[in-house]
């Protein structure tokens, strides 16, 4: 997409960087993935309240994902078409219910029931929230979408600490306290909502504004889009597997390889989502300037060593190992989402859902499969297997060159 389309259809480019609403709903999207950290941080607790056994585990992060993937691209597909602002605060309160579930779940299924409700909450939130980025980064896109993919990265770096600092001293019943963030994202989109729809109203949508200006035209044809698309889900696929690894069975691995308590063995898991929220920052202003096919290259295929090496160092060597992993791993993410839009102008809703929706959540089957082969073959293994999968970051040598190469 050139820089000429950009300004035909951004009315942010004429704007300039809006940063107040860049960083409000940054601050939603924190808020929001805070919410689904909820869940992954319960999964030590609801192990010992519920009984449940890895495979279980598996299938609750398989249904958070998979029930904000599915939904994101249908979303992102409407609302390209209809945008809709109200519906923000409407995926909030749905994820507020979803946190008073998880406190009183009594079972398996009522607490798969609740987490159908947060995933829900989030395949509303994202389409939407990528669109106001949109309208509000100018010209800084590969900036602006890290200010705010660093928010949704920072709620999931809080896992641990809540897994710390609540959910072992409260138990199951502390997840209520996740009810006050969904009214505190309510209450910061009563600002970004007015904002947004004047901005609809003013402008129309991204793929077509109301003067009647023609829809944008990507530079590639509909073969190397069909192609790069693929290749990028995969790629994002790829690193969602192994972000659940990391994310849902780490901890586990921890204790019983290097016999830490829950509380130590959620440390080395906050290093490596802590540095995430910085590489997902620093990968945004490099694309700017080196170009988003480069990050993303540098980004899955260049973690590779260090996801290896993971599982064989000492415990001294996890923290330093764990904290660049994450930073490289993470720096890709946001320039992989300004990448979809350029394949795809004009479709801000679609590209948001295919990458941070379909491709990422999907990588929830990634929860099920470790899950099991951690049931039958053990945890140690199953984390050494799980170490291969940014290899698969190579593929991305094949990605057509971007627009700023």
């Amino acid at each position: 997409m050139s820089a000429g389309n950009t300004a035909k259809i951004s009315p942010a480019v004429k704007l300039g960087t809006v940063y107040s609403i860049l960083f409000a709903i940054s601050s939603v999207h924190l808020l929001n993935d805070a919410m689904q950290s909820v869940v992954s941080a319960l999964f030590p607790i609801f192990e010992d309240s519920l009984g449940l056994k890895f495979g279980q585990i598996g299938w609750i992060a398989f249904t958070l994902n998979m029930t904000s993937s599915v939904l994101q691209p249908a979303v992102g597909i409407l609302s390209d078409k209809k945008p809709a602002p109200w519906m923000l605060p409407v995926g909030m309160a749905c994820s507020l219910v979803g946190m008073v579930g998880l406190a009183y779940a009594p079972s398996f299924w009522m607490l798969l029931l609740a987490v159908v409700f947060v995933g829900f909450g989030s395949a509303v939130f994202h389409p939407e929230g990528s669109r106001v980025v949109f309208f509000a980064a100018g010209e800084r896109r590969g900036l602006a979408q890290s200010i705010y993919q660093v928010g949704g990265n920072f709620g999931q770096a809080l896992a641990p600490l809540m897994t710390i600092y609540i959910f072992v001293p409260l138990g199951q019943r502390g997840a209520v306290l996740g009810s006050f963030l969904a009214i505190a994202a309510i209450l910061v989109l009563l600002r970004v909502v007015p904002w947004y729809g004047a901005q609809l109203a003013a402008n129309g949508t991204p793929v077509k504004k109301k003067t009647g200006a023609a829809p944008a035209v990507s530079p590639y044809n509909n073969k190397i889009i069909a192609f790069a698309l693929t290749l990028l889900l995969i790629l994002v696929f790829a690193r969602s597997w192994y972000a659940a690894g990391i994310g849902s069975f780490y901890n586990f691995y921890m204790q019983d390889n290097y016999g830490l308590s829950i509380k130590a063995a959620q440390v080395p898991l906050f290093i490596f989502m802590a540095a995430g929220v910085l590489g997902t920052f620093f990968g945004g202003i490099l694309s700017d300037r080196f170009g988003r096919k480069r990050m993303m290259l540098f980004s899955i295929a260049g973690s590779a060593p260090f996801a290896l090496l993971l599982p064989h160092v000492s415990l001294g060597w996890v923290y330093p190992v764990i904290f660049i992993l994450g930073f490289i791993l993470q720096s890709g993410f946001s320039v992989s989402v300004v990448y979809a839009q350029e394949l795809l102008p004009g479709k801000v809703g679609m590209a948001s859902g295919l990458i941070t929706g379909l491709a990422f959540g999907m990588g929830g089957l990634g929860s099920i499969v470790l899950g099991t082969a951690a049931d039958h073959y053990g945890i140690l293994d199953t984390m050494v297997a799980c170490s291969f999968l940014p290899l698969i970051g190579l593929l991305s040598i094949l990605l057509p060159k971007d627009r700023r190469e």
